[in-house]
């Protein structure tokens, strides 16, 4: 049987993806490993699928000043040497990287067992960490037609990310009766990512009387961001996270406003949602939501407000405009260049697997 290692952590967008590809990695016969660190988001969703997992040492590498730049080095070089042995008991034919930092040492340590890596760069431009792995891999896949000026031409590939196969599945109705909702009023689903956006949902709020007028809105806005006194408000259904329902109220959604991280938008891509973007600020990032945004834009699936742009007037305007041209939206991304995502990785992975018995 052939096997293969999928490493990838620290956040769930370093993971997700790897759980999208693992029915079609095992539709074509592999045996499926993951590393990844000793107690990160990784761990938990990956052993909820029973497939066996490492956790090795992982220090991140910062180009800031910061004290733990002294000690986690020693940790990415004990995780060289973890993964090492691991990969020399596993004996896998290829290596899948999806990024982060716990990837580094598996990649590297993939190099010198001279097995084949194929690893996925989901934002604009790479990151410190896939920087790091990219002379090491054979294919790099990436989301954004602009990624590929980044990568050596005979590595790059234009995939898209694989997305997880049930928000294709997801059912209209069960969202709306999730929500006590109806079909009166079109749907404007408002993501803010899972620690939720202060700005985006305080502007949401701030329109409510205004948007309530014409639309019902999902608002998942994080963690600990609730709003008790408007829990009663007639078309707004609030709640910090959803996990199983998710499909159900993506399917429900005539419109999105999210956040503008590489795999959330492409799941918008995927399931051709008219959206308004507003990017993590430079601030509080390396400003690769900013660029993914405007790739977006530019493409013409998107509308896009600046975080420190936003008003309760500029919101307004966007979402009246995304919904009345909406169908000029879904046309953009049915014709995107981003479809079959994981056939065309498990094609690279099958090409990159051939490779170690040649």
């Amino acid at each position: 049987m052939k096997k293969i290692v999928l490493t990838g952590g620290g956040t769930a967008g370093h993971v997700t993806p790897n759980i999208a590809l693992i029915p079609a990695l095992k539709k074509e016969g592999y045996e499926i490993h993951y590393i990844g660190s000793y107690d990160g988001i990784e761990r938990k969703l990956i052993e909820e699928l029973e497939i066996p997992y490492y956790g090795i040492s992982s220090g991140k590498l910062r180009r800031y000043i910061d004290l733990k730049n002294l000690s986690d080095p020693f940790k990415v070089v004990k995780g060289l040497a973890q993964a090492r042995h691991i990969l020399g008991k596993i004996k896998p034919d290829v290596i899948f990287s999806k990024g982060g930092f716990v990837a580094v040492p598996v990649v590297l340590a993939a190099k010198t067992r001279r097995i084949p890596c194929v690893i996925h760069e989901s934002d604009m431009t790479p990151g410190l960490a896939n920087k790091i792995c990219i002379p090491c891999a054979v294919r790099v896949c990436t989301n954004f037609p602009e990624t590929l000026d980044y990568i050596p031409s005979e590595k790059a590939v234009l995939t898209g990310s694989p997305i997880r196969e049930e928000l294709f599945h997801g059912d209209r109705n069960k969202g709306l009766a999730f929500c006590h909702f109806d079909n009166s009023k079109p749907i404007i689903l408002v993501i803010g990512g899972s620690l939720g956006a202060v700005a985006v949902n305080n502007a949401v709020r701030g329109l409510l009387p205004q948007i309530l007028e014409r639309f019902q809105i999902i608002h998942l806005c994080g963690k600990g961001k609730l709003d008790s006194s408007l829990n009663d408000t007639k078309g707004y259904a609030q709640f910090e996270y959803i996990n199983e329902e998710l499909p159900d109220l993506m399917a429900a959604a005539d419109i999105m406003v999210s956040r503008a991280g590489a795999n959330a938008i492409c799941e918008i891509l995927a399931l051709r949602k008219p959206n308004i973007l507003i990017p993590l600020s430079a601030e509080a990032s390396r400003g690769d939501q900013i660029l993914n945004a405007a790739s977006f834009e530019k493409q013409g699936y998107s509308i896009v407000i600046q975080e420190k742009d936003i008003t309760k007037e500029n919101l307004s305007d966007a979402i009246n405009q995304i919904y009345i041209n909406k169908s000029m939206y879904i046309k953009a991304m049915k014709q995107s260049r981003l479809n079959n995502s994981i056939e065309k990785i498990t094609g690279l992975v099958n090409e990159a697997a051939s490779r170690k018995h040649k």
